[in-house]
């Protein structure tokens, strides 16, 4: 098994880095089995995005402030870890941007696509599933939706559902929303196309954003699987990211 080591440029995570190259043999990142990441939350997602057409196993370890997509991190008996580490895949979900001048623009998320307003200006979105037309108007700072695996990132945050893996579902939740007030968004089976169109973008100009790849003065995203690409993270089997979802659900 050949390992590729890469680490984030903040923090301590190069050092780390050296002490693990001083210990086990790596390769670069083509030639590897796999890929251990050492970092934080967002150098992981900043990993997925850059070696996703690869499909390679990811190991993360972290290096970074949370740390909720990463393992610990220790320098000792990191290739029986690998051995012993519990296979995640997942699937993307894919934005493809219609913008004001017409431009098509697409990208693929791992945690979450959000939409939001880039002025003043509280944002108007039409909302409908498969083709059928749910909402006519949500107004409000915007909307996002989020996958299982990014449900407990800024999801949560707008007060959104943690969905367990296995679920099948995303989230569809509104940031600060004025208008239905009292709405707090749905849940959605996974294989849907969700289309979002922005009434009077001129006026309430609104950008759309995949993790971190933003696209700005926006006309209509439309949000769906992309099954044809499979990521695959390794979690140690006593610490899997299934469980770490599932308790997050009882933290106070």
């Amino acid at each position: 098994m050949k390992i590729a080591i890469i680490a984030s440029e903040f923090g301590d995570a190069g050092k780390a880095a050296k002490t693990l190259k001083s210990r086990y043999r790596a390769v670069s990142v083509r030639d590897a089995d796999i890929i251990v990441a050492l970092g934080g939350d967002g150098f992981m997602l900043q990993t997925l995005h850059a070696y996703m057409n690869l499909e390679k196993p990811i190991f993360g370890m972290n290096k970074g402030t949370v740390g909720f997509l990463m393992n610990e991190f220790s320098d000792d008996d990191l290739m029986e870890r690998i051995k012993k580490a519990d296979h995640f895949a997942l699937h993307p979900l894919k934005m493809r941007v219609t913008r004001c001048d017409g431009e098509i623009v697409e990208h693929l998320a791992i945690n979450e696509i959000s939409l939001l307003r880039e002025t003043r200006q509280a944002s108007s979105i039409k909302i409908a599933i498969d083709g059928k037309i749910y909402m006519t108007e949500q107004v409000g700072d915007g909307l996002l939706v989020a996958t299982p695996a990014g449900s407990t990132a800024y999801n949560l945050s707008a007060h959104g559902p943690i969905i367990p893996l296995g679920a099948e579902l995303l989230a569809l939740t509104p940031l600060s929303p004025f208008r239905p007030r009292r709405w707090k968004g749905a849940l959605l089976p996974r294989h849907v196309t969700v289309e979002l169109t922005i009434n009077n973008p001129n006026k309430r100009p609104v950008s759309a954003t995949a993790d971190m790849h933003e696209v700005r003065d926006v006309r209509k995203v439309v949000i769906e699987e992309d099954r044809s690409v499979n990521i695959n993270l390794l979690f140690d089997a006593e610490h899997t990211l299934a469980e770490r979802i599932f308790t997050e659900q009882f933290a106070y």
